[in-house]
């Protein structure tokens, strides 16, 4: 049978779910049935962990700094007030049933503080030295700047490669990796791109878009999302 994939969703203030197809996409053509999760499942997220086989973390709004211990700056954007709780949850749930997660740009973030990692508010503002564009003036499919990736990693095995390209559409990152998990891409100005545990069979979480270049025909991309999906197998 084909896994199921929960897909967590943006939501603007209006309480609309607003999801792009390329995760949908992504999923599919590499072999899972997406299935997109709402907000305010709180109560449920057992029930949820036992019967999804993988979950991928989209991508969205800043994270409140509330959860990292910190106030927030001015440059902050617009946060998902209820996402945050909700997500973490359920990172939470799937990391002690050992179970596939795929962190995606905003889900990357959330992977890492949801185990006591800390961010950056705001790169530019914040990160000390020469600072890339992170917001690509490009489209989605385009990719914009160079990422290392640790030799021996799985990301690395997964991509064939320790130097990709990748597209970039954020303004927050990374600061303090969590306790169990290693940091496995990195940007030329030290931006933290790809972290992975090391406790777990398939947990990973990437800064950039990957499903918007794999719908454009990346095979390094593609094989991220087919690996993920065959993890939850």
């Amino acid at each position: 049978m084909k896994p199921l994939i929960g897909i967590t969703c943006h939501h603007n203030f209006e309480y609309q779910y607003v999801l792009n197809h390329s995760y949908v996409q992504s999923v599919t053509e590499a072999g899972g049935i997406p299935l997109l999760l709402a907000m305010g499942l709180q109560n449920d997220v057992g029930a949820l962990v036992e019967r999804l086989d993988g979950l991928l973390l989209s991508g969205g709004f800043d994270i409140d700094p509330l959860f990292y211990d910190e106030e927030p700056i001015k440059e902050l954007g617009e946060i998902s007030p209820g996402r945050d709780d909700y997500e973490m949850e359920m990172v939470r749930a799937f990391l002690q049933a050992d179970k596939p997660v795929l962190g995606i740009c905003r889900g990357h973030q959330v992977l890492n503080v949801a185990q006591g990692g800390t961010m950056y508010q705001d790169i530019h503002a914040q990160m000390d030295g020469h600072v890339l564009q992170h917001v690509q003036n490009a489209r989605r499919d385009h990719v914009s700047h160079r990422v290392k990736l640790l030799e021996n990693s799985k990301i690395s095995t997964i991509f064939g490669a320790t130097n990709i390209l990748v597209n970039s559409f954020h303004h927050q990152a990374v600061k303090e990796v969590c306790d169990g998990f290693t940091v496995c891409g990195t940007a030329s100005d030290g931006v933290i791109e790809a972290i992975e545990s090391e406790r777990h069979k398939f947990v990973v979480g990437v800064q950039w878009h990957p499903e918007n270049t794999a719908c454009a025909g990346d095979s390094p991309s593609e094989r991220l999302f087919k690996a993920f999906v065959k993890a939850c197998l």
